[in-house]
């Protein structure tokens, strides 16, 4: 491809975010620079809104796909624009498959405005949402919800071998996926939902096609939307298994590995 592209879209842990937390003015720069030249910036990422608010400073521009694919999100004017929900019904056969399976899984749901855990699932993140807990995440469920979390908090098993259980047993009502190897944690979202299905729908909307996007990730909730753009970059720090899902690498997010592509991007013709 020498164009330069008219979408980017970029994961924010891992990939921008550095794993203290931290986004290098040189990641600023680049996407700015991108925004001002008409590109299309949209952040995918795994948070639910409450967590946008860091991004949101630091950029001040851009549009938002949180949630794996599940939400919508003006981040600018923090308002959600469309969801894409697990129904009661799956949820609740979820767990009930899933506690048969693997029955030394413990859950959580959530949705923009609510957080529901077991006593047994020790959070790591959202610890003052849901102080007390219920017995059994059944009694919690009462709405669709955005996403299942479905933790292992003794680490009895890695987040991989957890999607692979997960993905055999509910492939036909839920999507699985992870983002993250350290911390025996999955993600679940609704049928075909994604950070690609999403992604490939704004798109859409924008009137461009995959050969117009370019898209950043390093962990396995990325791979769809690394796959489905004709432009993309696993980072080079990422999951093992992120190269495969991608057309290229990029240097780790501590390297500024996605400031600098996007500098590379943006010296091509319009």
């Amino acid at each position: 491809m020498s164009k330069r592209p008219k979408l980017i879209a970029s994961d924010l842990d891992g990939t921008i975010v550095s794993h203290k937390g931290v986004i290098s003015q040189r990641t600023i720069d680049a996407f700015t620079q991108a925004r001002d030249l008409g590109v299309h910036v949209f952040f995918v990422t795994g948070r639910p809104p409450r967590w946008m608010g860091e991004i949101r400073e630091a950029f001040g521009f851009g549009g938002a796909i949180c949630c794996n694919g599940a939400m919508l999100y003006d981040l600018i004017n923090d308002v959600v624009l469309e969801e894409w929900m697990i129904s009661i019904d799956d949820q609740l056969e979820v767990v009930r498959r899933m506690r048969t399976a693997m029955p030394e899984m413990s859950f959580a749901v959530e949705s923009n405005d609510h957080y529901h855990r077991e006593i047994a699932y020790v959070p790591k993140w959202d610890v003052g949402m849901d102080n007390v807990g219920v017995e059994k995440i059944e009694d919690a469920i009462k709405r669709p919800a955005l996403k299942i979390l479905g933790r292992c908090s003794n680490h009895e098993f890695t987040s991989d071998q957890m999607v692979e259980v997960a993905h055999r047993e509910c492939h036909d009502l839920v999507t699985v996926t992870h983002s993250t190897s350290r911390d025996s944690l999955i993600e679940i979202s609704a049928l075909n939902i994604s950070k690609g299905a999403t992604l490939e729908l704004m798109a859409q909307r924008l009137g461009l096609t995959a050969d117009d996007c370019v898209s950043f990730g390093d962990n396995p909730n990325d791979f769809s939307m690394l796959e489905w753009a004709t432009r993309s970059y696993a980072m080079a720090d990422g999951h093992p298994n992120a190269a495969s899902h991608a057309k290229s690498v990029a240097e780790a997010c501590e390297a500024d590995g996605v400031a600098k592509i996007i500098e590379q991007l943006l010296d091509l013709p319009a």
